[in-house]
């Protein structure tokens, strides 16, 4: 672990995010606390014996504390004895994001791309639309996560997936002339957005579970209802605001996967192509990422119970080349 050794018994201090924390028993009727913490880069069994406080003063799950203690192997797996802990404060200096799984770029870099993609329509009403409603709900997505606990549910997650799509558009648009690429670009901008209000969030960031709405409305739903609110106030047409709550509702492609009615465009169906295309790169390259070549991964069920080998040909990376300034790319 990536805890400072401050003395010769072996003794090591540092900030960890607590995982789990369970209050037990021992056989001799003492209390103790039973938590699995991290410090970003791997996981342990922690223990704070004889622990005699109230369980408002355990540490609290989803959160970062500063430790103090000892590493031993226990049934041959490592296990932190906590000495002394104590909640982080400002003045430590340390940040959540580093202790969880995180995009590569920040939120706010990812949403500036994003942007200067959709001020660069020719189309006006889809203009105007995309970028009232990503200033609407900035705030709400810089962070999001993409998913509770498949895809691109990392803390950033949703900007990256997002991002991502649109550099795949951007490339299927030069391919095919026939795609209107302000309308699928659009598409693949707001296609989640609806999931700010579909996700309750854990102190981490990170998805723990789903809001009432989420369970009962949905974020294909809930998209178009909210585009359709803000096109309407912003003046948007009809038929402009048909063709993108369109998207909105059929991006996961068939009523199995939770679309309200399939693709029923050409652009409709590329975003649902390339949505499924691009959530199946991160859940592979994720699974194989900790794989040696010539093994297999464990089965994944949301990849219809595949198992996959890592040929070891190239290297597995899973930082994603978005951030590629456009003025910078015309300069050139």
């Amino acid at each position: 672990m990536r805890l400072e050794e401050i003395d010769k018994n072996g003794t090591l201090q540092g900030f960890v995010l607590v995982k789990t924390c369970d209050r037990k028993s021992a056989k001799n009727g003492s209390t103790y606390l039973d938590l699995i913490i991290t410090d970003g880069e791997s996981d342990v069994v922690a223990k704070i014996w004889d622990f005699k406080g109230e369980v408002s003063e355990q540490p609290a799950v989803g959160t970062l504390i500063r430790v103090r203690g000892t590493l031993s192997i226990y049934n041959g797996q490592p296990q932190f004895k906590i000495d002394r802990f104590r909640a982080v404060n400002d003045a430590d200096n340390v940040n959540i994001s580093d202790f969880v799984p995180s995009a590569t770029f920040s939120g706010e870099e990812m949403f500036d791309e994003i942007v200067l993609l959709a001020d660069k329509f020719e189309d006006a009403e889809l203009k105007k639309l995309t970028l009232s409603v990503l200033d609407e709900y900035k705030s709400r997505i810089l962070e999001l996560p993409a998913a509770f606990k498949l895809h691109h549910a990392v803390r950033g997650g949703l900007m990256m997936h997002t991002l991502s799509l649109c550099r795949l558009a951007e490339a299927v648009s030069l391919l095919y002339p026939s795609v209107d690429k302000d309308l699928l670009l659009c598409g693949a901008i707001l296609h989640d957005i609806a999931k700010s209000e579909e996700f309750n969030l854990a102190p981490t960031g990170l998805v723990d579970g789903y809001t009432a709405r989420g369970t009962l409305v949905g974020h294909l739903v809930g998209g178009a209802m909210l585009v359709n609110e803000i096109g309407k106030r912003e003046n948007i047409s009809d038929e402009t605001l048909m063709l993108v709550e369109h998207m909105l509702i059929s991006h996961h492609g068939i009523p199995e996967y939770g679309a309200a009615v399939r693709p029923l465009f050409l652009e409709a169906e590329i975003l649902s192509s390339l949505d499924t295309f691009d959530a199946n790169i991160f859940e592979i390259e994720n699974a194989l990422k900790d794989i040696e070549a010539g093994s297999f991964t464990n089965r994944m069920w949301a990849l219809d119970d595949r198992k996959f080998y890592n040929h070891g040909r190239k290297k597995i990376v899973t930082d994603v080349n978005l951030i590629i300034k456009n003025s910078e790319n015309e300069e050139k």
